[in-house]
C-alpha cells in the first residue's frame, strides 16, 4: 500500500477521479463513472491525510468547480470554463508537497498529465455544454395540430403516418384504413387523433 502514499500517484489518481466526476456529473445513469471516481477521489484524499499538502492549492482546486458549475448552467461561458480547468490543474500541481512547499509531483509528469487533462475536459466538458445548451431538433410538442394518414384502422390503437415517421396512435371513435388524420394531443409516444 505503500504506492498510494507516493506523490505521482497520489496525483493520478486525483486527475482520474474529477475526470471521472466531471463525467458523471454531464452524463449521470451510468454507475460506472461514479464508482470509479468514488475509489479514486477516496485514495486520493487518503493520501492528502497522510502527505503533506498545500491548503492554498484543496482551496483553489474547491473554488474552481464555482466557475465549473456556472458554465454548465449558463452555455456559451467558454472562459468559466477555461478558468475552472486552469485553476484546477494549477492546484492539482501543487496540492502535494514537499517540506519546502515546492510540489512533490513530478515536473514532467505534471505538464503531461495537465495537458491531457485540459485539452481532453476543453472538448469533451465543452462539447457536452454546447449539446444540453441546444434546442431538440425534434419537438415533440410540434406534432399537435399535425395532419397525416391512418396506416391501419385506429381506434384503441393503430398507426399513423405523420410526414416520414410512423407512430402509435388511437382514437376516441373509430377511423378507417387510409382516412386522413389531425393529432388532437400527444399521451406519451401515442399520438390521440381524430379524422379530418
Amino acid at each position: 500500500m505503500e504506492f498510494i502514499l507516493d506523490a505521482n500517484f497520489a496525483y493520478l489518481i486525483l486527475i482520474v477521479g474529477v475526470l471521472c466526476s466531471l463525467l458523471a456529473v454531464l452524463t449521470p445513469g451510468t454507475g460506472l463513472l461514479e464508482v470509479v471516481a468514488f475509489f479514486c477521489l477516496a485514495l486520493s484524499g487518503f493520501a492528502v491525510y497522510k502527505l503533506p499538502f498545500n491548503f492554498w492549492a484543496l482551496l483553489l482546486m474547491g473554488l474552481s468547480m464555482i466557475p465549473f458549475i456556472v458554465a454548465v448552467r449558463m452555455p456559451k461561458r467558454g472562459f468559466l470554463l477555461g478558468l475552472s480547468i486552469l485553476g484546477f490543474v494549477i492546484g492539482s500541481v501543487f496540492l502535494y508537497a514537499q517540506s519546502n512547499g515546492l510540489p512533490a509531483v513530478n515536473p514532467i509528469l505534471a505538464i503531461v498529465v495537465s495537458v491531457i487533462f485540459i485539452v481532453f475536459l476543453w472538448f469533451t466538458v465543452g462539447k457536452s455544454i454546447q449539446a444540453m445548451a441546444q434546442r431538440p431538433t425534434h419537438d415533440l410538442g410540434l406534432l399537435v395540430g399535425a395532419t397525416g394518414q391512418a396506416r391501419t384502422s385506429i381506434h384503441e390503437e393503430g398507426s399513423v403516418q405523420i410526414g416520414s415517421e410512423l407512430w402509435s396512435a388511437r382514437s376516441d371513435a373509430p377511423i378507417p384504413l387510409g382516412s386522413d388524420v389531425r393529432v388532437v394531443r400527444r399521451d406519451g409516444f401515442v399520438l390521440v387523433v381524430e379524422k379530418k
